[in-house]
């Protein structure tokens, strides 16, 4: 079996290379390619990536900026993986931790994992308001869905590459989150969550989504459960 993982990547100069040295350092026991999509960086990042020379390592390049969702989208559109799995660019969520996303679909129990930020493993402590606004958009999510999700917005989501194939993106931004979800309940899939750490950052450590992007979360939450 392969596995893809997909990096999408805005401005990420600092840790760009370290993220990409940890994934292909990752033991998993599969193949493994890495798609990166540079989604139109300024700060440097495009310069690295058009340098880098990594085994098993493919570099796509977006000539404006258009969102986390059209990177991935990006991303799932080159992926040749029997399983695809999303990796942040930078260094809040750990690669080690491949092995336990990746059990509840190699053993035949999952058609997706979610790694749970809120499930007991270690995690920075930051944001208050983030946490409550996570959790709420989370509860929100699980209500249209008849879901029971801890952690809707967590990056690390797996998917079997047959399930993925089977689901349309349309959010450019950060509504892939509450699309994914709302679409894979739609679909019946199994999904499963999995404890993993989290090392979070503050926006003067490049973080960037904020409570705009809340709000539009629950627009898309709306949108893709009642409106096709």
């Amino acid at each position: 079996m392969k596995l893809s993982v997909i990096i999408p990547v805005y401005n990420e100069k600092n840790t760009i290379e370290e993220i990409i040295h940890r994934v292909l350092n990752v033991e998993i026991g599969l193949e493994k390619e890495i798609i990166v999509v540079d989604d139109c960086s300024q700060d440097g990042t495009r310069e690295i990536l058009e340098g880098l020379n990594h085994p098993n390592t493919k570099v796509y390049f977006h000539s404006k900026n258009q969102g986390k969702g059209a990177a991935l989208q990006t991303g799932f559109s080159k992926a040749e993986g029997d399983i695809i799995l999303i990796q942040d660019a930078d260094l809040e969520y750990d690669p080690r931790e491949y092995p336990i996303l990746l059990e509840p679909i190699l053993d035949g129990r999952a058609d997706a994992v979610y790694g749970s930020r809120f499930l007991g493993g270690p995690h920075r402590v930051l944001f208050f308001w983030h946490y409550i606004g996570n959790r709420l958009l989370t509860t929100f999510s699980n209500i249209l869905s008849n879901l029971n999700l801890t952690d809707m917005e967590t990056c690390y989501k797996a998917f079997k590459g047959e399930i993925l194939n089977k689901i349309t993106i349309k959010s450019k931004k950060f509504g892939f989150e509450p699309e994914i979800t709302t679409k894979l309940a739609k679909l019946k899939c199994r999904i499963y969550e999995v404890p993993i750490s989290y090392s979070g950052r503050d926006y003067s450590e490049g973080k960037k989504i904020g409570w705009k992007d809340g709000i539009a979360a629950i627009f898309h939450i709306i949108r893709f459960k009642f409106f096709r």
